[in-house]
Formats: structure tokens, sequence, C-alpha cells
């Protein structure tokens, strides 16, 4: 049976993060000391001092998360310089990019410099067009989908379903007026909720194509490596291992839709009983253990 090494995205991020690392290991501290130069600011000092509003900012959360994730996957053998060896690997939304750190796509500072780009650019996206997402519980995929469709329709609004977290769980995405009017739909219909998110835009959705033209032309210009073992990305929901298949599918997932409930499904498919979640919160865990309550999680933060 085989090992999958899962990596949380925005949302997992708490005051203090990463401060344990810093303090009790010389490799961590090389790596954030690194990120500060890359990154041209102290995110150390953020994400060691910073509040909880500090880190909710998403030129900030994206890096933050992501450096996180990486120290704490090397933590496992940082004899080794670059962590476990995973027989899979899978990150939701930004976490694709600590994935691919993991399994050798990507080298850190080339990671870290397109999650920069990333942040910066959907933080710009996000100014430009006011909008928001909502979690729908408790309501099937394909009448969330549906709804989202006639609210479009309807009244030209964008509202796409955006993240698949798990069975009973879809977060959808868009305009604040077409986000409004689906919520109030999805509970017409008997969804248990559909509460609008604390998130400053509307990310995997149309809105995002802005940010998306900008994060091409910086993968474009970055070195990909063929991965040591297979990714399972947010948009295909299966192994990937060719890295211009990668690429494009980075580029794809800022528009398109984290289908982790897919995702999960189809690594368990391949044979994973095991599934460790690397970096801050235990979100994922809980997440996987949703889709399958048989499968054993742990987390490594």
């Amino acid at each position: 049976m085989k090992h999958a090494y899962v990596f949380p995205g925005q949302g997992s991020q708490f005051p203090g993060m990463g401060k344990e690392h810093y303090t009790n290991s010389a490799f961590a501290k090389k790596l954030f000391e690194q990120a500060n130069e890359i990154l041209g600011f102290r995110i150390s000092d953020i994400m060691f001092e910073g509040s909880e509003e500090d880190l909710k900012q998403t030129k900030v959360t994206q890096p933050a998360v992501f450096l996180h994730s990486v120290i704490a996957f090397r933590s496992i053998d940082p004899s080794s310089g670059s962590g476990s060896k995973p027989d899979m690997v899978a990150g939701h939304s930004l976490g694709e990019f600590s994935a691919l750190v993991a399994n050798g796509t990507l080298s850190f500072e080339s990671a870290l410099s397109l999650v920069a780009v990333r942040a910066n650019a959907m933080q710009k996206a996000c100014e430009m067009n006011p909008s928001t997402m909502a979690a729908v519980l408790a309501l099937a995929d394909d009448k969330v989908e549906s709804i989202c469709k006639e609210v479009q329709d309807e009244t030209g609004e964008i509202v796409v379903p955006a993240n698949y977290n798990c069975p009973g769980q879809l977060v959808i995405s868009g305009s604040v007026r077409g986000i409004d009017i689906a919520c109030e739909r999805m509970k017409a219909a008997g969804a248990k909720r559909a509460l609008v998110l604390p998130v400053g835009g509307a990310f995997h959705s149309p809105l995002m194509e802005p940010a998306k033209e900008e994060l091409q032309a910086a993968i474009e210009a970055t070195t990909f490596h063929t991965p040591a073992s297979a990714v399972y990305q947010n948009v295909a929901a299966k192994a990937i291992m060719d890295k211009e298949e990668i690429k494009q599918n980075l580029i794809d997932q800022l528009t398109g839709a984290v289908r982790w409930t897919q995702s999960v499904q189809a690594m368990i498919a391949d044979g994973a009983s095991k599934f460790t979640e690397a970096g801050p919160g235990k979100v994922l865990q809980g997440l996987v253990l949703k889709i399958d309550k048989t499968m054993q999680t742990e987390g490594v933060s």
C-alpha cells in the first residue's frame, strides 16, 4: 500500500507559525532566511509576531503557508535535505506548489518565487473585482452545480463551483451579488448551510483571469523537472508525471475548480492507504477521513 503526502492551502495559517522550527532547527532557519531574501521582506517576522489580520493578506498568507509546509515536510528527514520520499503527492490549491517541491518537480527557490507572483497577482485581481466565496453544506454536488449555472444564466453574474472539499461540502466562488443570490437558492433547495466566507475574492473562478495571465508568464520562465512521484493535481484529479502537463494544470488551477474529493478518491484507487498532511493545521486530514473513513491519517506541522 502507498503513502500519500498532502499539503494545505490558504486558510490554515496561524500567528506564531514556524517559530519553533526557526528556533530549534538549523535547516529551517536557513530556509526562512532564504525566503526573506527571495520575497524581499521578512516574512518570518510576520509569521512569528504578526496578528491574524496581518497573516490574512493573500500576498503574506500564500508564501507563509508554503514555507511552513515545505519545512514541515523536510523536518521528517532533515538529514536528506529534501524530506521523506512520498509515493504520491497532492496539494489543496496553493498546497500544490508545496507538493511539487516534495516530489522534486520544482526547487524550493523556484516554487517560492512562483507562489509570490501568484499571491500578488491574485491580490490585484481581488482588488479589481469585488467578489467572494461561500461554503455550501449538505447539498449534492450536481444540485450545487445546477444552481450556479441557473444564477449565471439568469443574472449574468459569475458563480461557479470552486472547491470540491469532501462529499457534502462544496465551496462556490463569484461576484458578491451572484454569491448572495446563489446562497439563498442553495438554502431553499435544502442546503444545511450556505455561508459566505471571509475571503478577499473569488478564487478558482473566471474572475482570476488577470492573475492567470501573470502566473502563466512566470511558470513558462521557470525550470520544471521530471517528478520523482506522481502529483494528483486539482484540475485533473488523476496521477500526473509529465512536467509540461503539470505546468498547464498549475496555470489552469487559478480559474478552475479544486477537485479535492476526486483527487483523494483517485489516490485511494491507485493504492494510497496512509495520508500525511505536512503544514499548518489538520484540515486535510479531516477531509480525507470524510472522503474515506478507513484511511490512516497523520499530520506533521
